[in-house]
């Protein structure tokens, strides 16, 4: 029968008696590598924590998605995966201590997995991406939190995620999954969905996931060679936020930011349109829109009711393909030499969804003459802003309207972007044993992720502007574009937008053009190393039974990256991306040296049962110029058998991405509650906003965002050099002999990050520039027409990389284990039960964003500066009951503390004066996890589950913003789509 019981805590114990230490024969005990070290070890002794998720874990909790298991631990943060979409990547990453994930180095067999995708905008992108590994081949997750770049080179700033896969299966097992959400949709939200004249979705079961992996493994005859081989299918259903009453409108908040309220964009339906005086291009008037009773004249645009709500379509969890299909190998040639070999591939394709393109308020110049115009509009349009002072019909007048407008193109449906991932893997290596002392490990990694995007549905601005500068055809009469009479464009076909139901099929295929990129990740490692025990050279302590164990080696590294734009996104042209999308391309290598030692000092002596040193040294030598050195050391006394003291000390290193040195600085978008300067009543003063760029003609009369997003220029530099971070974690580690089956620990842990690669964030910069008028916040703010920092892709604020600031993360973890038989409770007692509770308090996050300026802590808070929820604990009990009946049950209890929004926070660097106070807290919230397996035969299990028993909502906010955010919560982190169920079938034969 498989017993299903959680590995955590003994991980994390090294004095527990894990299965991976067991006698050979002949009296010797296997020795093991721990994630984290190099240096094979006859327990799990680790000085750092290691957390252990088990394969049991995995089926138990009925994922079929490794990023959504691992975020699970109380030290992973949410970020790329299945349940984002605008901003979605494709890929999906892991982040511990909320650090980012290129900060976390993942492992695959302790060899690197090659980088996820050179699509994208931020350098957090090219992190590994998780989709390459299949759960069903993972044999057990090794989590290392803390510096590990001593052992395993750059990025292990906040610690190494290790997936040990299953080498060494024999045999044939199918295993199939089927999942999916049900969701009572019953949140209070309702009511303002009806009062704001949106659909109410009724109850749902959707998302259905289908799940088909095999897995064949043979040995030769002599025992001598082995082989695994493996193939997978997985297919997501795609559920949009019009399925979840949360989700169906797009939050924001009455004037004083007290209540909810349904908002949206102003690029709407039927439009948004802002004349513009031809002398000063200051507005005139109020924004207008089309009036529905008439259909072709204009009425004052209503910003309660007239927004476009830009949810419904939007993918709550995206569409998603994967295949999968690899092997691993090995022979043993002699004594001294294993060759073996892996192999994976996958392929991912996933769509992601958002709201309708169109004109994003962008001024356009309108003909005064355009025969589509009604004489209520040229009356607005031209008239009133000073263009035509005659007749505004009389034929053959030229004269131009400057207007503002918005239009969302719902005619076109939403906006598609196709993103493909082809991973290819390939390892092979030689390894054995020099002598009984002495071992080598020699391989050859090549990894490469070759990414394809097809962006569809959105609309030429170029195009857009010829659609729109319509005159009459002097021979006919009709509507015609002014490029198709000089034969400057003849394709031009005229945007009718003054008219409701003007829109034709014809303009639209003219207005939509899609946009293309392709590029790829490449990743290749030569590695050589050998480690020994050098107590029969008597380099040894006299109060040690042991000697010294070293480890040492060499490793070359390279790492590229190319990205392919076509004209449509490196123009700048598409008016759904906010600028342009540039291609990059770029690559470095690096030679290492690295050096480790287990020094122990006394062993099984009065007070010392136990008290060893670990070393660490690695020298890094980049081609892009710099040098960096990393180190450990961590002392490790048990006393007695019951407890273990352990501590580490390790300076880690992250050298700037190819990403970071070489992305082509572009204009993107970035979250913002509104411009301080914008309105008809700003927040700044009138000197304030002049420090910003603003004039005093223009204050007052800058018009915000009602979507909340605003211009940065985004992008690489050369002369980065690298981060790094100094660890320090101290801890006790238990296993009292007088209640077998009880183990834990508690480790306390400090990471400071200094030299962070990153930028100034740009609404920090915007506010210090306000306030102080510092020229190094103030140079960055280049305002655009009318002073908007949206409106035109020349308004922006400058976000460019940068070595700034320092991050300082400290908390506890705890992480306790008890196992043990029922019959020793009560005579007769039906099987064994194991409990695992393992938790983290958050003390602090404090971000320094730029040098001097001061920090602000993030711990328990969420907001456009902290981004996604940093509760100060979290936790996850687990309880496993293993029956003699052929049937085991496991129940969980998933604890996520409460948060507030950092704009409500009194540091001034978090203060926002109009943060809304309905968005103050996310409530802490509980989930309830059941799940049972039934070996129905001897081949055949059958598992089956609920997660999120009760169905709880996930909290939701007006202040999510895009990336972790979304469907205005964060789904990443809570579980926002409703109960899961999953029933899965394993057969092995």
């Amino acid at each position: 029968m498989v017993t299903f019981a959680p590995s955590f805590a003994w991980a994390q114990d090294p004095n527990q008696e894990p299965p991976a230490a067991q006698e050979e024969p002949g009296g010797e005990v296997e020795e093991i590598v721990v994630t984290g070290s190099r240096i094979p070890r006859k327990n799990l002794t680790s000085v750092s924590p290691v957390t252990t998720l088990g394969q049991e874990e995995i089926e138990l909790t009925g994922t079929t998605r490794i990023e959504d298991l691992v975020n699970q631990l109380p030290q992973a943060f949410a970020n790329q995966g299945g349940s984002i979409s605008n901003d979605a990547t494709g890929t999906a990453t892991v982040d511990l201590r909320n650090l980012g994930p290129t900060r976390t180095l993942v492992l695959v067999d302790g060899r690197r997995l090659p980088g996820g995708t050179p699509g994208g905008t931020s350098a957090e992108d090219i992190a590994p991406d998780l989709n390459q590994i299949p759960a069903q081949l993972v044999k057990r997750i090794e989590v290392v939190t803390g510096g590990a770049s001593a052992v395993y080179g750059s990025d292990a700033v906040a610690g190494v995620v290790n997936f040990i896969m299953n080498d060494s299966f024999e045999g044939l097992q199918l295993d199939a999954q089927y999942d999916w959400y049900q969701h009572n949709n019953d949140n209070g939200i309702q009511g303002l969905l009806r009062d704001s004249d949106v659909p109410v979705p009724g109850d749902r079961s959707d998302g259905a996931t289908t799940n088909l992996t095999g897995i064949m493994g043979i040995r030769s005859n002599d025992g001598r060679g082995s082989m695994q081989l493996y193939a997978g299918y997985r297919n997501v259903e795609a559920i949009t936020q019009a399925n979840r009453d949360f989700s169906s409108c797009a939050l924001g908040t009455n004037d004083a930011g007290t209540a909810f309220t349904c908002a949206g964009s102003a690029t709407s339906v039927p439009g948004f349109f802002q004349p513009v005086d031809a002398a000063t291009s200051l507005p005139v008037g109020d924004p207008l829109t089309i009036d529905s009773a008439t259909g072709n004249t204009f009425r004052p645009f209503d910003f309660d009711t007239d927004l476009f709500n830009f949810q419904p379509l939007n993918f709550f969890q995206r569409p998603d393909t994967r295949y999968t299909f690899g092997g691993f190998g090995s022979y043993t040639v002699n004594d001294q030499a294993e060759v073996y070999a892996q192999l994976m591939f996958m392929d991912d394709h996933t769509q992601a969804q958002v709201a309708p393109s169109g004109l994003f308020i962008s001024q356009f110049a309108v003909p005064c003459d355009n025969p589509l115009l009604s004489a209520d509009q040229v009356a607005a349009m031209c008239t009133a802003t000073g263009v035509v002072d005659t007749d505004p019909l009389a034929p053959g007048n030229q004269g131009l309207a400057q207007v503002q407008i918005g239009r969302r193109n719902v005619e076109g449906g939403g906006r598609l972007d196709d993103l493909r991932h082809t991973s290819y893997r390939g390892v092979v290596g030689v390894r054995g044993d020099l002598n009984p002392d002495w071992n080598y490990d020699i391989y050859a990694q090549y990894g490469s992720v070759v990414f394809a995007e097809n962006f569809r549905n959105d609309f030429s601005l170029s195009r857009s502007r010829r659609a729109l500068d319509v005159v009459a055809d002097p021979i006919t009469g009709a509507p015609v574009c002014r490029s198709v009479l000089d034969g400057s464009d003849p394709a031009c076909v005229p945007y009718n937008i003054f008219q409701t139901g003007g829109v034709t099929q014809a303009a639209l295929d003219y207005l939509q053009v899609p946009g293309f990129q392709e590029g790829s990740t490449t990743q290749q490692v030569i590695n050589a190393s050998i480690s020994g025990d050098l107590t029969a050279l008597g380099v040894k302590f006299p109060w040690a039974t042991g000697g010294v164990q070293v480890a040492f080696g060499t490793e070359y590294r390279y790492e590229a990256m190319d990205l392919k734009t076509d004209a449509a996104f490196t123009s700048g042209d598409l008016t759904g991306q906010g600028g342009p999308v540039i291609g990059v391309s770029g690559s470095f290598d690096v030679y290492d040296l690295f050096f480790e030692a287990t020094v122990p000092i006394m062993e099984e002596q009065p007070w010392a049962q136990e008290l060893s040193l670990d070393l660490g040294y690695r020298w890094s030598n980049y081609s892009t110029g710099i040098n960096t050195d990393t180190y450990k050391i961590g002392p490790n006394w048990a006393p007695t058998q019951d407890f273990r003291l352990r501590a580490s000390y390790q300076r880690a290193v992250r050298a700037p991405n190819v990403r970071e040195l070489f992305a082509t600085q572009a204009v993107g978008l970035f979250d913002m509650n509104s411009d301080p300067c914008a309105g008809a009543t700003p927040t700044f003063t009138l000197a304030q906003c002049v420090n910003t760029g603003v004039t005093a003609a223009q204050y007052g009369l800058i018009a915000d965002n009602p979507a909340g997003q605003f211009n940065a220029l985004f992008g690489g530099t050369s002369n980065l050099g690298p981060e790094s971070s100094d660890t320090w974690s101290a801890g006790i580690v238990f296993t009292p002999s007088f209640l077998p089956g009880l183990n834990g620990s508690i480790d306390w842990f400090d990471i400071d990050v200094d030299g962070v690669i990153g930028f100034v964030a740009p609404d920090l910069a915007l506010r210090q520039c306000g306030l102080t008028g510092d020229a190094f916040f103030c140079d960055r703010i280049n305002r655009g027409a009318g002073g908007s920092l949206w409106v035109d892709p020349n308004g922006f604020v400058s976000a460019v990389n940068e070595n700034l600031g320092s991050i300082k993360t400290s908390g506890v973890d705890v992480n306790v284990n008890y196992r043990f038989d029922l019959d020793t409770i009560w005579e007769g007692g039906p099987g064994d039960v194991t409990i695992n509770f393992v938790g983290t308090w958050l003390d602090k996050f404090e971000v320094e964003p730029v040098p001097g300026l001061g920090t602000y802590d993030c711990a328990g808070l969420y907001g456009p500066t902290c981004g996604a929820p940093l509760p100060e604990w979290r936790n996850k009990l687990w309880i496993v009951w293993n029956t003699p009946w052929n049937v085991d049950a496991s129940l969980s209890w998933r604890y996520i503390g409460e948060v507030t929004l950092d704009g409500l926070d009194n540091n001034p660097l978090l203060n926002d004066p109009n943060a809304p106070t309905v968005d103050r807290k996310l409530d802490s919230q509980n989930y309830i996890d059941i799940a049972g397996s039934w070996d129905v035969e001897d081949n055949f299990t059958l598992r089956f589950g609920v997660n999120n028993l009760f169905d709880q909502d996930p909290p939701i906010s007006s202040s999510v913003g895009v990336g972790s955010g979304n469907g205005n919560t964060f789904p990443q982190v809570y579980d926002a789509l409703g109960r899961h169920f999953f029933i899965g079938l394993t057969a092995n034969f």
